[in-house]
């Protein structure tokens, strides 16, 4: 019975809206039965469980940290689309990220691995939210673009890592990232917000262990400064998807507008360095722009 009652929370989803007959033609009998989920998920509106969890959670990061957000979106662009890309320091900064743009008007619908979307509950929850699953390196990866191309359609407000991964680079500074996002938006015609943050890594460690909780209870006694920078748009008239070398220099666009808003967030901080050590956070990745410094012929 309780292996039963185990194999139905693991199973547990809530019901997504229905596929819109325009959209049906998309999903084929050789897609994941996720596809068709997400696309309809995707064309309607934010779920009112989600908007909802938003205006209550938002405080969270507040329990651990000093949130602060500078920069903003007009609120004329607020009725969407937009798409929003966020360097990543941590497992707690999408807690953070997520409060900061519901601060600033937003309803994010985040990009996830296939690990998050598949856990049990949780994943359920943020599939239904308007979380966009991303299968890297497997057949079906291509999927999340065209989940994306229908959420921006319908005027969502889609977040993704350009980095697709907590970035591992010694001095903190972002990485180059993958073309993915990049493509994104070049197919989908729509500049890219980029959203700087720092300081969520001081809240839980790298490594998933018991130092999470060590890290979590010193943050709740230090209040370390969580900062969230909005910066202007980031701009792409110039290039075209498909053409050979766009999605790569729109690629490097954006991990220079995130480390160029990165930068004030770090003042006085080291730039060679990560000041806050975390001995269980490995150090493989080069930053796109050591340092912190963009070169100026980069638009």
């Amino acid at each position: 019975m309780i292996g039963r009652l185990g194999a139905r929370i693991r199973d547990w989803r809530p019901a997504p809206p229905p596929l819109p007959p325009e959209l049906a033609g998309l999903a084929g009998p050789d897609d994941p039965d996720w596809f068709a989920r997400e696309l309809a998920i995707a064309a309607a509106p934010p779920w009112w469980f989600w908007c909802g969890l938003l205006r209550t959670l938002h405080r969270v990061p507040g329990l651990f940290g000093r949130l602060e957000v500078t920069g903003g979106i007009p609120e004329e662009w607020l009725d969407g689309p937009l798409l929003l890309a966020v360097n990543h320091i941590g497992d707690f900064d999408t807690f953070v990220v997520a409060a900061a743009l519901h601060r600033a008007g937003v309803t994010p619908r985040f990009m996830a691995t296939r690990g998050i979307m598949t856990a049990p509950v949780a994943g359920a929850l943020l599939e239904r939210s308007g979380g966009i699953r991303v299968d890297r390196g497997t057949d079906v990866a291509a999927h999340a673009l065209r989940v994306t191309r229908v959420a921006l359609a319908a005027g969502g407000h889609v977040v993704a890592y350009p980095e697709g991964r907590v970035g591992l680079t010694a001095d903190g500074w972002p990485e180059r990232g993958r073309t993915g996002l990049a493509r994104m938006a070049l197919a989908a015609d729509v500049p890219v917000i980029p959203v700087s943050q720092w300081g969520a890594h001081e809240v839980l460690q790298y490594a998933n262990d018991w130092g999470k909780l060590r890290t979590a209870l010193r943050a709740l006694w230090r209040q370390p400064a969580l900062r969230v920078h909005i910066g202007a748009p980031v701009y792409f008239e110039d290039l075209a998807p498909g053409r050979v070398g766009d999605a790569n220099r729109a690629r490097v666009r954006i991990a220079a507008a995130l480390t160029r808003g990165l930068a004030p967030l770090r003042a006085g901080e080291p730039a060679d360095r990560i000041a806050f050590a975390d001995p269980t956070r490995p150090t493989s990745a080069v930053a796109a722009f050591p340092g912190g410094v963009v070169p100026e012929d980069i638009p």
